[in-house]
């Protein structure tokens, strides 16, 4: 009997202890599983802040990038410079240092350059907020601006033709082929042309450093002149527009629909758009052989005309605003600061 006892308390001894080893190896594994969780929590939340913290850090960049939008940037009457950021649809007043009309202004290397009467040129670093004054070499009235190859060209009365060699900051006269005035200038193909009094038309091919007189097939007044697909085209009095299809050594008249004076053109979209006065808006979609009316919103005269952003914009007499996102097919009126007269236009691009 003693011997029985002896063997139960050893069997009962035995069940103790092997239920005390399975106690201890589940309080192991309840520890690992829990370090396991407070290990993926934490590669969650870090995750998390990563991504977080490039959603931001892109964000950033989205806004650093907007900072400078693509602007237009009028000139008129009075010093008037207007400046859009929506495409055209509505214009404030940037700050102008001058009161003398401006009657032209171009864009490059991210620098708007203006200038007009007795001389004036005015200068922007700041995507068109805020204007200087540049020292001018001639009084006589800028009329023209155009930009290529890292050169400004300004032409003006008398035949003056001034340039700039460090954006802008400063501008010297160069050795003009004609005493006549001239009143537009553009760039294409790196070639300078600007026209003017008479018919008159000059062309550089040294980055406007010398000039050479064109040929012209018509004595009218050619008020402007733009560029596009290896093509020049030039407007002006009496509905007049000429072509030239050799880089500006010769042109050709072209048959125009209207007799009115045009006084700007320009290309966008494989587009020539011209305007002038009385509200005229003509536009070529062959390269400038034929031209066909377009439907104005005003009789006012217009001035000038530009393209960017998909968006045709013209100006004129009364601080005149309309624009065009077909192609110059049809055109609406967009808000304008000033009833002044605008005279020149270029886009940011």
């Amino acid at each position: 009997m003693k011997n029985i006892l002896s063997w139960f308390v050893l069997i009962v001894s035995i069940a103790l202890i092997v239920s005390s080893c399975a106690k201890s190896d589940d309080s192991k594994t309840a520890s690992t599983d829990n370090s396991t969780s407070s290990s993926d929590d934490s590669s969650d939340n870090s995750t998390s802040t990563s991504d977080n913290s490039s959603d931001n850090s892109t964000s950033t960049s989205d806004n650093s990038s907007s900072a400078n939008p693509k602007v237009f940037v009028a000139t008129g009457g009075n010093g008037d410079i207007l400046r859009s950021t929506d495409n055209g649809s509505s214009f404030d007043n940037a700050t102008s240092p001058t009161g003398n009309r401006l009657r032209g202004v171009t864009f490059g290397n991210d620098i708007f350059v203006a200038g007009g009467v007795s001389g004036n040129i005015v200068r922007s670093t700041d995507n068109g907020s805020t204007f200087d004054n540049v020292t001018s070499p001639t009084a006589n009235n800028l009329n023209g601006f155009t930009f290529g190859n890292n050169i400004f060209v300004v032409v003006a009365n008398s035949g003056n033709i001034v340039r700039s060699t460090d954006n802008g900051s400063s501008f010297d006269n160069v050795t003009s082929p004609t005493g006549k005035n001239l009143f537009g200038v553009t760039f294409g193909n790196d070639i300078f042309l600007g026209v003017g009094q008479s018919g008159n038309i000059v062309r550089s091919t040294d980055n406007g450093s010398s000039w050479d007189n064109a040929t012209s097939p018509t004595v009218n007044n050619l008020r402007g002149i733009g560029f596009g697909n290896d093509i020049f085209v030039a407007v002006g009095l009496s509905g007049n527009i000429v072509r030239s299809t050799d880089n500006g050594s010769t042109f050709d008249n072209v048959t125009s629909p209207t007799a009115n004076r045009l006084y700007g053109v320009t290309f966008g979209n494989n587009t020539f758009v011209a305007v002038g006065n009385s509200g005229n808006i003509v536009r070529s979609t062959n390269n400038g052989s034929s031209w066909d009316n377009s439907t104005s919103p005003t009789g006012n005269d217009f001035k000038a005309v530009g393209f960017g952003n998909n968006t045709f914009v013209a100006f004129g007499d009364s601080g005149n605003i309309v624009r065009s996102t077909d192609n110059g097919s049809t055109w609406d009126n967009a808000t304008s600061p000033t009833g002044n007269a605008i005279y020149g236009v270029a886009f940011s691009e």
